[in-house]
Order: C-alpha cells, then sequence, then structure tokens
C-alpha cells in the first residue's frame, strides 16, 4: 500500500475500491488495529500525532478519539443495550452513572430507547446495528470509521440505519471514513469519494462529479453499471 489521504474536518469520505484494495486496512491503521511489521504509517489528527512508526509513535486505539462500526454489531450478549452503548465511556474513565447517563442519551437519538433494558439476542438485526450506531458515537469520537454497516441488513433496515447515519452526522457533523460496496451510500451520506485499487488511489473527486463522471474502472462499473469500463 501507498496511500496519502488528507480529511477535512466534519467531511465524510466514501472509501470505494475491489476486494483486497487496501479500504480495511486503512481504517485499521486509523483506527490503531494495525501494527505492521514493515513500512511507515503515520496518523494525525489536526496537530496531534496518533501513529508514526518511523518515530515509534503509537497511541493505543482506546485513546485515539475514534469510533467504528462495522458489518456487525457485535455486541455483548451478556450486557443490556443501555450497558453496552455505556461500555465506551466507562472505558475511558467515565463514572457509571455518567456513563449510563450518555448512553441513554444516545440511545434516544438512534431511536432504541425503548429496547434499553433488553439483551442483544433479543433485539432484530436492524434494531442491533441502530444500537452499534449509538455504541459508536456514545464516546464522542473525533473521527468515525464505517466498514459496510449495511452489508448483514435487510432493504428496510439498510433504508432506516442509513437514514439514522445522515441524520447524527447533519446534527453533530464528524469526520468520517465510510467504507461501501452501494452507489446508494455514497449519494446518501458522502461529501467525497477516493478510490482505491491495489493499495493505491486511483480517483479522488467530490461525490457530485464522482457520480456524474466517475474516471476509474471500478467507480464507473459501481456508480454507473451501464456505462464501459
Amino acid at each position: 500500500m501507498d496511500i496519502t489521504l488528507d480529511v477535512a474536518p466534519g467531511e465524510v469520505v466514501a472509501l470505494l475500491g475491489p476486494n483486497g484494495a487496501g479500504k480495511s486496512t486503512l481504517l485499521q491503521a486509523v483506527a490503531g488495529l494495525l501494527d505492521p511489521a514493515r513500512g511507515e504509517v503515520v496518523v494525525a489528527l489536526g496537530d496531534r500525532v496518533l501513529a508514526d512508526t518511523a518515530a515509534g509513535v503509537r497511541v493505543p486505539a482506546r485513546d485515539r478519539g475514534v469510533g467504528w462500526l462495522g458489518q456487525r454489531a457485535l455486541l455483548l450478549d451478556n450486557l443490556t443495550v443501555l450497558d453496552n452503548v455505556a461500555f465506551g465511556p466507562a472505558s475511558r474513565g467515565t463514572g457509571g452513572a455518567s456513563a449510563r447517563a450518555a448512553a441513554a442519551r444516545q440511545l434516544e437519538a438512534v431511536g432504541a430507547e425503548h429496547v434499553a433494558g433488553r439483551h442483544p439476542r433479543e433485539l432484530s438485526g436492524g434494531l442491533a446495528q441502530r444500537v452499534a450506531v449509538a455504541r459508536a458515537l456514545a464516546t464522542e469520537p473525533v473521527v468515525l470509521l464505517v466498514d459496510e454497516p449495511f452489508a448483514a441488513l435487510d432493504v428496510d433496515s439498510v433504508a432506516q440505519v442509513r437514514a439514522l447515519l445522515r441524520a447524527t452526522h447533519d446534527a453533530a457533523p464528524r469526520t468520517t471514513l465510510l467504507v461501501t460496496h452501494d452507489a446508494a451510500d455514497v449519494a446518501a451520506l458522502a461529501d467525497r469519494v477516493v478510490v482505491l485499487d491495489r493499495g493505491r488511489v486511483v480517483e479522488d473527486g467530490p461525490v457530485d462529479r464522482v457520480l456524474a463522471r466517475p474516471e476509474s474502472p471500478f467507480a464507473r462499473r459501481l456508480l454507473s453499471p451501464s456505462a464501459p469500463s
């Protein structure tokens, strides 16, 4: 991989590309989940350096101010929904009562306050993913990493959770990297599109331009299926 990516505060960047292009690897590097055996990784949030392998800097994932929302909710089944959402703030030192209050606010924001006392096994896939959104936002991350969050949902749930992500971003904009293979996600959520292929950036532009005139072969296939590659 050889990727340099600058993202403006509050910008939502859709990361597109074929399987193996480097999208998830990029997210893992930002999150602090990747410790490469070789090569150089530099991650900075404003003036704060989160990782610089050459300088020996590696801020732990929990201290980066980064939230993660993946394909599966991965909720802890031994905890109630409220305690699942409160887990993040509590693990960062917020007192129990304050963490639960923050969790309750986030569950209300995503329309899931009525399931606060349930356990994850009692939730539908769409509702579980709503709770996962609340959990990702409960620590008030500066950067949100979203890795194909609708892949395991049915059509109705996809529309609901997509609209939820749009609404939460409009209410409190935060820098977001969104990995997706769905043109509808790009149109509804992104400000900018970056296409990766074999660990390189092959296209980078505003979402309106890329949707109207995709330049890379992958973007043309995904965003304009009828266009020749």
